[in-house]
């Protein structure tokens, strides 16, 4: 389910954070599907169990999970995600990485081709 990358420069929570969101975004984790304790995904990553917790704080902080006591954590309803501040940051983010691309020699052309090889990910 999870490829961590060791040589990444982002901690290994991050990591699991960005993967997640990748896997509740294409619909592979649907909603209220419970996720992993964190006593099995730890023991299955060979990682720190408080670093899958920290994790899945930072899920339910950003509204992507929710806990139930006794139960564990299931994912949220997307609709319910307010997610406007981070879509204006990525914005801002790509629009300064299309800058840097079209002054290094990269056309239109191919920042179209990206974004449609990007949609069949």
């Amino acid at each position: 389910m999870f490829e961590l990358d060791l040589r990444d420069r982002r901690p290994i929570y991050e990591q699991l954070v960005d993967k997640f969101k990748q896997l509740i975004f294409s619909d592979i984790l649907k909603q209220d599907e419970q996720l992993p304790s964190v006593r099995s995904l730890a023991q299955e990553l060979s990682i720190n169990p408080n670093t899958i917790q920290k994790a899945y704080r930072e899920l339910e902080t950003q509204g992507y999970i929710y806990s139930v006591k006794g139960k564990g954590s299931f994912v949220n309803q997307l609709a319910e995600i307010d997610n406007r501040s981070e879509l204006e940051e990525l914005s801002k983010q790509l629009q300064k990485l299309m800058r840097e691309a079209l002054f290094l020699g990269m056309t239109k052309e191919d920042l179209y081709q990206l974004i449609e090889e990007s949609q069949s990910l």
